[in-house]
């Protein structure tokens, strides 16, 4: 374990695409009030007016600045390190949130934001590292390991299920059914994110990944995931609040992407290092905790809100 060249460019990657992304939920949250309003049909029920709204598309584009920092850290640094820094995300659009959109945070999710910067430091800090990866088919053999093929079939039949079953009947009264389809989506992109950024890393290094056919897999891989994340992100971010939105869909994301991770990377920490997973653990449980904390913050102070009304 330790923090490397490569794993401080992840972390710079990955901080600059935090700060990008929680700005672009609000960019594109304030879009998509202003194309409803003109349009009377909001996404969340099916509407597509917020395709001509300038602002929406100015928050894409500061979303899709932010993700393309994020490619580019999983081509250097671990996704167990890369991922859970978007707590940071969390943190930007709910005080963005807060200023601009009037969604306030209660004084527990003042404490939340705390926690995720605290258990963020302690997970940068002892960020572990990756074997090194020497061609795109390294990576695709570990994508067809029994175990990871499980996981991906099972992902891919939850988010059928969703999509069509639960999205209909409840995807506007529950935030867990368009959250819960963005997250177990997210956790495929990440891999083949993965896949695609050392793809390219080599390539540039002289080692040719293109020509190889699984790289062009993993590309379809990410586009297909990327635009159902959208379009289900979208839903929930014009459906329910976005200090709601934000920390649920990062702690499901951030969850099952590490899951995944574990699965094909096969990311383990040593027995004589076994005061580091309880570190690790233990930081997990804090940012996690941070991201609950957030959540609470708003609704008691909606709540409180309400009952003076």
């Amino acid at each position: 374990m330790g923090f490397s060249q490569d794993n401080l460019k992840g972390f710079v990657l990955a901080l600059s695409s935090s700060a990008f992304i929680g700005a672009s939920f609000i960019i594109k949250k304030k879009g998509l009030r202003r194309a409803a309003a003109a349009s009377g049909v909001r996404a969340g029920v099916g509407g597509f007016s917020y395709l001509l709204e300038p602002l929406w598309w100015l928050g894409m584009i500061t979303m899709i600045v932010g993700e393309v920092a994020n490619f580019v850290a999983y081509a250097f640094a671990p996704a167990v390190l890369v991922t859970p820094l978007g707590a940071l995300s969390i943190i930007v659009s709910a005080v963005l949130a807060h200023f601009i959109l009037n969604e306030k945070l209660h004084q527990l999710g003042i404490l939340g934001c705390v926690m995720c910067i605290a258990g963020s430091i302690v997970i940068v800090i002892h960020a572990p590292q990756e074997r090194p990866i020497t061609s795109v088919q390294e990576i695709w053999s570990m994508a067809i390991q029994p175990a990871f093929l499980l996981y991906v079939g099972s992902v891919v039949v939850l988010v059928f299920i969703m999509i069509v079953h639960f999205a209909p009947q409840c995807g506007h009264s529950n935030v867990l059914v368009f959250t819960g389809i963005c997250s177990f989506m997210g956790s495929l992109s990440v891999m083949s994110v993965k896949a695609v950024g050392t793809a390219l890393k080599l390539t540039f290094e002289g080692n040719n990944q293109l020509l190889y056919p699984e790289t062009w897999f993993f590309v379809l891989i990410v586009a297909t995931c990327v635009i159902t994340q959208m379009n289900y992100l979208n839903k929930a971010l014009d459906t329910f609040n976005t200090a709601v939105v934000s920390p649920i869909y990062y702690v499901m994301f951030t969850s099952l992407t590490i899951l995944a991770s574990v699965i094909m990377f096969k990311v383990r920490i040593l027995a004589r290092k076994l005061t580091l997973c309880y570190c690790i653990y233990i930081i997990t449980l804090y940012i996690f905790a941070g991201a609950f904390f957030i959540l609470i913050g708003l609704h008691r102070k909606n709540a409180n809100v309400a009952s003076s009304c």
